[in-house]
């Protein structure tokens, strides 16, 4: 990563606008028209723009068509269709850019839409999910000292033999904080479709509050616990470089919620929030104890994840009852994976339970008696929800329970706590 520069005296941010910002062109009339007012009142600006609404998806279903069709093609055709498929999707974005420049220059600004090939941001050759290593700074110095507003395709890069690459899911996110570093603005901005970071999803119970804001630790577990406001990636890559984040709507005026180095910001010791991750499984196997670190080993690798990984005492077999939770797109590979694996770790049974949900509680450094725990599970118990699975560590609490009492259950869980008072 490249020194951080700062060009003037003048603020400089980096904003980001999602899919949902840019989904119309009457949005994006509306997202330039928020531009030149801020270009009017001396900021400095980079735009990071998604695809247009809809628009990757469609393009990676075009994608799939083809790719289902050519797995006979033979050895070495994976890699092809990789870069192929990235070279694709990367396209979506490059229409959202050339139509906001157009609706900047419409307006008298002067700017400029560029692919991340032409702004050289680039990334490792992980085609579909690549890593960001550097991003080069000097065309966008340049134009920010002409007064052009650089308008750059966020989720793609390119790799050191010049080839197309896209970050992942989410992957603009990164781009725009990644940018925000390496030119040392003042702020990486995410314009969303919400007003901000709430305590939880505003779906599941009205009392959801804003949040004003919160720290990146907090923020980040939030975010890959199920939050779907930033990306994960982003977050870690943003307390990396120190990045102050804030998250705002596109499409209303506020302050936001601003996301940075600053555990003052949180309320130690206390929930802030509760995020949910839908489509889970719950797996049940009796396996002899020896064979822990295999088993595991054979689960993690498929999706499992160990913070929701429990184990009952030795039966009269000797076996012991282990449970974990997994995403229900693994179940089919998992239970193939295991019966192949049966006789060599020793199973006993194995039983699953699918339509579940996790839900996370997470804060700022919880207190780390069973106090919380406790209580979690009165709360639920009262109301007859049953806690499948229940893990905890220094900053999460997370459970696992019914879909069917996803709503009731976050909705008791947020009004006990507190999290619907200011």
């Amino acid at each position: 990563m490249p020194e951080k520069r700062k060009l003037s005296s003048s603020k400089l941010f980096v904003k980001k606008f999602g899919g949902t910002s840019v989904g119309s062109i009457e949005r994006i009339e509306a997202v330039a028209e928020q531009i030149a007012k801020s270009a009017h009142a001396g900021e400095r600006q980079i735009l990071v723009l998604s695809a247009m609404a809809g628009e990757t998806n469609r393009l990676f279903s075009l994608a799939s068509n083809i790719a289902s069709s050519a797995d006979a093609l033979g050895e070495g055709c994976e890699y092809a269709l990789l870069r192929e498929r990235d070279m694709l999707v990367s396209t979506g974005e490059q229409i959202s850019i050339a139509l906001m420049a157009m609706a900047l220059q419409r307006r008298g600004l002067r700017a400029r839409s560029l692919l991340g090939s032409q702004v050289q941001i680039h990334t490792d050759s992980q085609f579909g999910g690549a890593s960001i290593q550097r991003v080069d700074t000097q065309l966008l110095e340049a134009l920010l000292a002409e007064g052009v507003i650089p308008v750059v395709a966020g989720f793609q890069g390119r790799d050191s033999n010049g080839e197309v690459t896209t970050l992942g899911r989410g992957g603009s996110d990164t781009t725009a904080v990644a940018l925000a570093a390496a030119m040392g603005a003042n702020e990486c901005q995410i314009y969303t479709d919400v007003a901000g970071v709430f305590t939880t999803d505003p779906h599941l119970t009205p009392s959801a509050r804003k949040l004003d804001g919160m720290s990146f630790e907090v923020m980040f577990d939030m975010a890959r616990l199920g939050a779907k406001v930033l990306h994960p990636d982003s977050v870690a890559y943003a307390k990396r470089y120190l990045v102050p984040l804030r998250v705002l709507s596109s499409f209303e005026p506020g302050p936001g919620t601003l996301v940075q180095h600053a555990e003052a910001a949180d309320a130690v010791g206390s929930v802030q929030g509760i995020a949910v991750c839908r489509a889970r499984v719950w797996l049940s196997i009796e396996c002899p104890p020896a064979n822990e670190a295999l088993l595991r080993d054979c689960l993690e690798g498929l999706g499992a994840e160990a913070e929701l990984w429990c184990q009952d005492a030795q039966d009269q077999s000797g076996l012991q009852l282990f449970q974990v939770s997994l995403a229900a797109d693994f179940l089919v590979t998992a239970l193939k994976q295991l019966d192949r694996q049966s006789q060599c770790l020793g199973l006993g049974k194995v039983e699953y339970h699918k339509q579940l949900v996790k839900v996370s509680l997470v804060g700022s450094r919880l207190p780390p008696d069973t106090g919380l725990i406790s209580q979690v599970n009165n709360i639920l118990g009262s109301q007859g929800i049953h806690v499948r699975l229940l893990s905890r560590s220094q900053r999460i609490v997370s459970i696992l329970i019914d879909e069917a009492e996803l709503h009731n259950g976050v909705r008791l869980l947020h009004q006990t706590l507190g999290l619907d008072r200011v």
